[in-house]
């Protein structure tokens, strides 16, 4: 029989050799400790296992974050937060006038949120993220000896650097990216398999802009989601000004060019914020944020089988909307559940609130 201490040795060796083999599982393969150097945080975008995507337009790169924010499962209930602006600016030792809120997120494996932030403005301002709990505690994600990895855009503009990324999104096991490169056809989609290996040039994008009464290839997708439409994932992507416009991941190749279907033209002078669809009594709708037009509930049916407008549009055309007028302030959106939203909410005197609204 084995000396007691030696059975409590071996059970203790197999603890530890159980809980590192659960903690290799947790982790996504590809990521290796240390300081990823973030010059700006924008567009964010979860992945699998809380892996947080950041796009870094300054550095053009899209940085892949373990968070370790994986519990066995989502917290319950709304998600309020009367003057996040204040409390993010506290934490992180600057004012309310001082910080830039660019991106709002939703973990789903934990239902809390992720804001990403710049303190300070002008090229001195510097990165950072903040997560926020049901019961309204604002935390600082750190940015310090994480495991993550990196994937480099080279042929990011060099000319509007803010505009290099635009959007992005994880879908079955792939990054999608918007933005504008330096090639003729500056507006690109790119998609990068997860993990990180390497990057490719994307594709040019060309839409037709039915407030504008042309082609265009320059102008960025301000935001897009993935929607599967008659059984193929289509990126729904809208621009400034406000086309909405269809692209089937299928023929986004890298180094070609691609031309979108335009379904609907949504109003000039206006730029799209953030996009979510969802499904409401057994019909789809994409739910836009917008700068100048108030919240639109865009009605999908029939997406499949709209032509594309092609031709000059004065007002609106295309898939029907409407607009929720009740909605006001809004700045960022992102879904919370399958009959929720979180937005960030500007009040009449200012400040900035998070609040969970249902799905119109």
């Amino acid at each position: 029989m084995l000396p007691k201490t030696r059975v409590v040795l071996g059970l203790l060796l197999a603890v530890a050799v159980l809980a590192g083999s659960l903690q290799g599982a947790d982790s996504a393969p590809g990521l290796t400790k240390g300081t990823p150097g973030l010059k700006m945080a924008g567009a964010l975008a979860f992945g699998p296992n809380g892996i947080l995507f950041v796009a870094d337009p300054q550095s053009a790169a899209i940085f892949a974050i373990d968070t370790s924010d994986r519990p066995t499962s989502p917290a319950s209930g709304e998600l309020k937060v009367d003057g996040i602006d204040e409390k993010i600016a506290g934490l992180l030792g600057t004012t309310a006038k001082e910080l830039i809120v660019n991106k709002l997120a939703v973990n789903p494996l934990s239902g809390d949120a992720y804001i990403s932030v710049s303190r300070g403005k002008g090229p001195s301002a510097s990165p950072a993220i903040v997560r926020v709990n049901r019961q309204g505690k604002v935390t600082e994600v750190p940015l310090k000896d994480v495991l993550f990895s990196k994937a480099a855009i080279s042929n990011a503009n060099e000319k509007s650097r803010t505009e290099a990324i635009t959007g992005l999104a994880y879908v079955k096991g792939k990054v999608y990216v918007s933005g504008l490169s330096n090639e003729d056809w500056a507006s690109n989609l790119r998609i990068i398999p997860f993990p990180f290996k390497e990057t490719d040039r994307g594709t040019g994008v060309q839409i037709f802009h039915g407030a504008h009464g042309g082609l265009e290839t320059k102008a960025p997708i301000r935001t897009f989601v993935a929607y599967d439409i008659a059984g193929e994932t289509n990126l729904l992507a809208a621009y400034t000004c406000t086309p909405l416009v269809k692209f089937p991941v299928s023929q986004i190749k890298a180094g070609e060019h691609l031309k979108g279907t335009t379904v609907a033209e949504l109003g000039n002078r206006n730029k799209p914020l953030d996009m979510v669809v969802y499904q409401k009594n057994g019909k789809d709708y994409v739910l836009i944020a917008n700068s100048a037009r108030g919240i639109m509930k865009v009605d999908l049916t029939g997406v499949e089988k709209i032509e594309g407008i092609t031709k000059r549009i004065n007002g609106t055309a295309g898939l029907p909307y409407e607009s929720i007028a009740s909605l006001k302030g809004i700045e960022q959106l992102a879904p919370l559940d399958k009959d929720h939203a979180l937005v960030l909410q500007r009040g009449e005197a200012g400040g900035l609130s998070m609040v969970t609204i249902p799905l119109p």
